[in-house]
């Protein structure tokens, strides 16, 4: 029996207010409104952006579904729709590329206009959300809110993929993966023989150091206070691994101690000032780049000495790895069906959705790099 254009209950994972466990609710999901797109969720992934939220370090208005690195199946498309048609496979896109903007008609600029990344915006773009719960309105979370059996997208933040992909892993290239890698290959431009250090050794730290391989480094450096996560960065990659707990001084100076003077490109994935301070300390005084991938503490600054840029280095971030969605988003999918990389050291875990809380503990003890919730 056909769902389209009809109200479709099923269960989300709200969370109601920080800092409390997510409860799993019967929620009502609306039908598609023109340019809009209902799909049914597959799996998606837990990522630290969603902690984020629960923690406090992201404001975002309340009560909300969280979740934005999924991949799921077209359920109904409203009316316009053209990119996509019912039981396409698709990744939901938090960053998304309405193609229109001044940010999409550029080359190098991938945070279109209309991303709430530029207004924290808890609807679709019309203004309205279409989930309710308890007979009230429910907040969306960047585009995609995919902690839900369904969830509605604008076209603009949704992708079609490879019909043969599976939906389990490659959910998993709609944030952590494609951030870290394409942070070394696109933002940072990694060169061969270079040397890296990476600040952050979960899902993302491990995707940077994936990029910085491929992109040819000689040495790439891990580094972080869990030493647990020391051997899985060898396996996708890093030449050493430190822990800043070790020495008596700044990791900073032990990395340029490393690597005589600087390295040629360091990353921040972890979201802490006191990390992307040394990150930039740590790379080459005349040509190193510092590249911040870790969300930033809400509403909190920096202060550095501006003689640290004045040398010649460069200090830049970048969001989703500087890749524009909708173009980037299909081909990564291609090269991971190619074989040109592999998702499967980064999952170390799979649960069903109902055990969502369950997951994210896992993240916060550092026992877990990514867990995949199935529906």
């Amino acid at each position: 029996m056909s769902t389209a254009g009809k109200v479709i209950k099923c269960k989300a994972a709200v969370l109601w207010e920080q800092k409390k466990p997510f409860s799993i609710e019967e929620v009502e999901v609306a039908p598609p409104k023109a340019h809009e797109v209902r799909i049914k969720m597959v799996a998606t992934g837990i990522c630290r952006s969603d902690d984020h939220v629960v923690s406090g370090n992201l404001l975002w208005p309340l009560p909300v579904i969280l979740g934005h690195e999924a991949a799921g199946i077209v359920e109904s498309v409203g009316e316009g729709v053209t990119s996509v048609k019912p039981g396409d496979k698709v990744i939901p896109l938090f960053n998304p590329q309405c193609g229109q903007c001044k940010v999409c008609k550029h080359p190098e600029g991938n945070v279109c206009l209309k991303s709430s990344l530029q207004q924290t915006q808890g609807t679709l773009i019309d203004g309205t959300s279409r989930f309710t719960c308890r007979g009230k309105p429910i907040n969306h979370f960047i585009h995609t809110s995919t902690f839900c059996q369904y969830t509605v997208v604008d076209e603009m933040a949704v992708v079609k993929i490879d019909a043969a992909s599976p939906l389990e892993k490659v959910c998993l290239i709609g944030c952590g993966f494609t951030t870290g890698y394409g942070s070394a290959v696109k933002v940072a431009k990694v060169t061969q023989g270079s040397t890296c250090a990476v600040f952050g050794l979960g899902g993302v730290g491990l995707s940077v150091i994936m990029g910085c391989k491929a992109a040819g480094a000689s040495r790439i450096i891990g580094v972080d206070i869990n030493k647990g996560k020391f051997a899985k960065a060898k396996e996708v990659g890093a030449t050493e691994c430190i822990n800043p707990q070790d020495y008596n001084k700044p990791i900073e100076e032990v990395l340029k101690e490393l690597s005589d003077g600087g390295v040629d490109f360091s990353f921040e994935v972890i979201g802490r000032l006191d990390t992307m301070l040394s990150a930039l300390l740590c790379c080459q005084d005349s040509y190193g780049v510092s590249v911040i991938v870790g969300v930033p503490p809400d509403s909190q600054n920096i202060s550095m000495n501006p003689m640290l840029l004045l040398t010649g280095r460069i200090w830049k971030g970048g969001i989703f790895g500087g890749f524009k969605s909708k173009d980037s988003v299909p081909k990564l999918v291609a090269d991971f069906m190619a074989k040109r990389f592999s998702l499967d050291p980064l999952i170390t875990n799979v649960l069903p959705f109902e055990k969502i809380n369950e997951g994210f503990e896992l993240l916060r003890s550092g026992k877990s790099i990514r867990t995949v919730l199935t529906f």
